[in-house]
């Protein structure tokens, strides 16, 4: 497996990251190719360094004595055999935090019901209505159908599922439609988390919407269509979570072969 980062981390959902912050590892690569990606370093290049099974079960450990509220997984999807493994090491040796499945939501259906046990909150992301735009930023046309099969298998589950709609410039109907969907569907036993941090990394030429960040008005007519829809229980944010400063130095590989908190420890394996 490769690792990015293992830190905790502040700036999640506030259920997710609380005071002490959200155990978090970062996995190398992503199965989308988002133009967009904040996370580009690691989610389409090499950065990251490789592990095995029992030092990530260690990383858990570490986190856990580092405070960590849970467990966070980012970008898990290609690593779900190993971490189940090494959730069932970490557990066998006093492992008893939440663990986080934070996703794209571009997955397998068959893959997170082989989750149920070990994941206690799914955090998804469900980004595109139409599979055109899904073609355009993500090179996923059949994004939409992929991760709302995926977002009804999270439900399956019996976990807290967290669906992130992140707003687009340019494209709030497309969100607009993503909360319906998830209203109608799911009523209240989702939480929508409705995100404006979209952070324009370059100009795109092809796409120059993209090239802004959101607006004010465009995230509150976001906001004014979920209330709208009666949703009374669900995430926002304000203009500050829009900054660079928010993405982490994904190429200090900080806590991946030492614990965050130390600069230099024999890490040996868990057993």
């Amino acid at each position: 497996m490769r690792v990015a980062r293992a830190a905790l981390h502040h700036w999640e959902e506030p259920p997710i990251s609380g005071e002490a912050g959200s155990g978090t590892v970062f996995f190398s690569h992503c199965p989308l190719h988002c133009i967009y990606c904040q996370n580009r370093a690691i989610a389409n290049g090499d950065a990251g360094l490789d592990i095995g099974i029992d030092r990530l079960a260690h990383i858990f450990l570490e986190l856990q004595d580092q405070g960590a509220l849970n467990i966070n997984l980012v970008t898990p999807t290609h690593y779900v055999p190993h971490i189940r493994i090494a959730l069932d090491e970490a557990r066998a040796h006093g492992l008893n935090l939440p663990i986080v499945y934070n996703t794209s939501g571009y997955e397998a259906p068959r893959a997170i019901a082989s989750l149920r046990g070990y994941v206690d909150t799914f955090l998804t992301d469900l980004r595109y209505a139409h599979p055109e735009t899904a073609r355009a930023f993500s090179h996923a046309p059949e994004y939409p159908r992929v991760a709302r099969e995926a977002l009804a298998a999270m439900a399956a589950t019996g976990a807290r599922v967290i669906v992130r709609i992140l707003l687009l410039p340019g494209h709030v109907g497309e969100a607009c439609e993503n909360v319906h969907h998830v209203a109608e569907a799911y009523g209240d036993a989702v939480t929508l988390s409705l995100m404006s941090q979209y952070t324009p990394v370059r100009t795109f030429s092809q796409h120059p919407e993209l090239s802004r960040r959101v607006t004010a008005d465009e995230y509150e007519e976001l906001l004014d269509f979920a209330d709208s829809l009666g949703i009374e229980d669900y995430f926002w944010q304000d203009g500050a979570a829009a900054e660079e400063s928010f993405i982490p130095d994904f190429l200090s590989y900080e806590g991946v072969l030492v614990p965050a908190s130390l600069d230099r420890t024999a890490v040996g394996s868990v057993g």
